[in-house]
């Protein structure tokens, strides 16, 4: 999808794409290592020669046109990062689409994004091959099939024009709160990004190696990786996750940058004290956290564990980028905080009539910045209620203090009404999960004939570890407000989650 000229551009106008900031990163340092993975190397200059082969044979082989799709499912690898470089700069938008959705899922994504080629790793080969929608002409497998493809692009095609703000790829939302939605993101928007987080995060310099530990397939999955090859630094990414093996790595490894979510949090420290022990002291210059909110008592172990000056908290979305960051000095004295917002962002919090809230008063967040997506992909009305004036919103209830921080109330949509009161779960789960027999906790609205809606808590609880009503409002008596309170807690084995381990409330709702 493609926007259009009003105006005739300037003479030294040159579009920003992804295959473009890779050259010239190449141009640099051909022969520094750019990406490592489970013992593969490539250096920029065997990478660029490989998207440049999968950029000639999208166009000559699989005869692809500005404005098709095509997908890709597949856990990590070094040639992820080669075909959503390569592919677009076709013109042809990659949907991006998590591995470990179920068939009819996965299936129903790539009809969605009329996708006419998935590249697929050996896992999924076979579920491709049976099930792939009729919209999808070729299945190309990362492997043997894919190297034999990547010959057919060593011969150099004609290129179409790529604008910046043309798609690049096209994550899907995780579906949380009804059926997952194409976001459209353009190479325009995520340069910017890389811009940005060098200027915020202090690692994504040429001297710098970054570890990457989450999947692809997720847009900070890949956001915060590529900034540093774009960067010219060195990238190391895990395919599957495990704690101790982080660790490990982040000890011996030399790495400036880390990104992670709160639940690898939670895993790190859930390994064994001896462990803990050994890999204590890792040098290293900035930890990025987003995805998920960051209770206040694992920032402090963070802190604890990883040293001060170094933990970032990134609040965004898919749609709107990122919104805000809370810088090392902050965290622990802004409560509960999401920070300041992002370079070259504009954040508001507005009242259900628009009107911008007086500090410290609970609205709807709406963030303006180069880093907006395009659009939601074939959905128009959804797109037109998430844009409001050019500001964009996905639902999330926020408040500002009187020195400009910004702190996260809830999503519009999990936000209770009991009594005609306004009640953000978030809130009740940050107090929750510091209750010593829960390991973790979800809090929704149930119907209730008196107030309309009343609180029940849904929890894991720690081993040998018991709770029940009376005992979790002891524990919040002088934490929470009385009405604040949940009266009825259901126990549970663990959370229900999608694919990108956000809990499903709906679900949560029935039982």
């Amino acid at each position: 999808m493609s926007g259009l000229r009003t105006t005739t551009l300037p003479t030294g106008f040159q579009a920003m794409t992804m295959a473009k900031g890779l050259r010239a990163a190449t141009s640099r340092s051909p022969h520094k290592v750019a990406v490592t993975h489970n013992g593969v190397e490539r250096t920029y200059g065997e990478l660029m020669r490989r998207i440049d082969c999968v950029i000639n044979a999208t166009i000559g082989d699989l005869k692809l046109k500005k404005g098709d799709n095509a997908a890709i499912v597949s856990h990590n690898c070094i040639e992820y990062i080669e075909i959503v470089c390569g592919v677009p700069e076709a013109g042809v938008a990659v949907a991006t689409v998590n591995p470990r959705l179920t068939p009819g899922e996965l299936m129903a994504i790539l009809e969605d994004a009329h996708a006419k080629v998935v590249f697929c790793d050996e896992s999924l080969a076979d579920k491709m091959r049976l099930h792939a929608p009729d919209c999808v002409q070729r299945v190309i497998v990362i492997g043997p099939d894919y190297e034999a493809w990547l010959k057919k692009g060593e011969a150099h095609v004609e290129r179409p024009e790529v604008d910046e703000w043309d798609v690049w790829t096209i994550p899907y939302t995780s579906g949380t709160t009804g059926k997952p939605k194409g976001v459209m993101v353009s190479h325009r928007s995520r340069i910017l990004t890389f811009l940005g987080m060098a200027l915020e995060y202090n690692c994504y310099g040429p001297d710098d190696r970054f570890l990457g530990t989450t999947p692809m397939n997720h847009g900070a999955g890949i956001c915060f990786p590529m900034a540093t090859l774009f960067g010219g630094g060195t990238l190391e990414f895990m395919d599957k996750f495990d704690a101790e093996t982080l660790l490990r790595r982040l000890k011996v490894g030399n790495f400036s940058g880390v990104f992670m979510v709160p639940t690898q949090f939670h895993q790190v420290f859930s390994l064994p004290q001896a462990v803990l022990d050994e890999c204590r002291g890792i040098d290293i210059k900035s930890i990025i956290s987003n995805a998920a909110p960051l209770s206040q008592v694992l920032k402090q172990k963070i802190i604890a564990y990883f040293g001060e000056g170094i933990l970032h908290e990134t609040y965004g979305s898919t749609e709107g980028g990122i919104v805000t960051n809370m810088r090392p000095a902050d965290q622990l004295r802004k409560m509960q905080c999401v920070g300041t917002p992002f370079p070259n962002t504009l954040v508001k919090i507005v009242d259900d009539l628009g009107r911008e809230c007086a500090p410290d008063v609970p609205g709807e967040l709406f963030s303006l910045s180069p880093y907006l997506f395009n659009g939601y992909w074939n959905k128009p009305e959804a797109t037109a209620e998430t844009f409001k004036d050019g500001w964009v919103s996905v639902g999330d209830i926020a408040r500002k203090d009187i020195e400009g921080f910004i702190y996260i109330m809830d999503r519009k949509k999990d936000m209770v009404i009991s009594g005609g009161v306004n009640i953000y779960p978030r809130e009740i789960e940050d107090v929750l999960i510091t209750h010593p027999a829960i390991a973790d906790v979800a809090v929704v609205g149930v119907p209730d004939d008196k107030w309309g809606e009343r609180l029940k808590a849904v929890a894991v609880l720690k081993p040998d570890q018991t709770v029940d009503g009376d005992g979790l409002a002891t524990f919040c008596e002088g934490k929470l407000a009385a009405y604040k309170i949940p009266k009825d807690i259901s126990v549970v084995s663990a959370l229900p989650r999608n694919a990108n381990g956000k809990v499903l409330k709906t679900e949560l709702r029935k039982i």
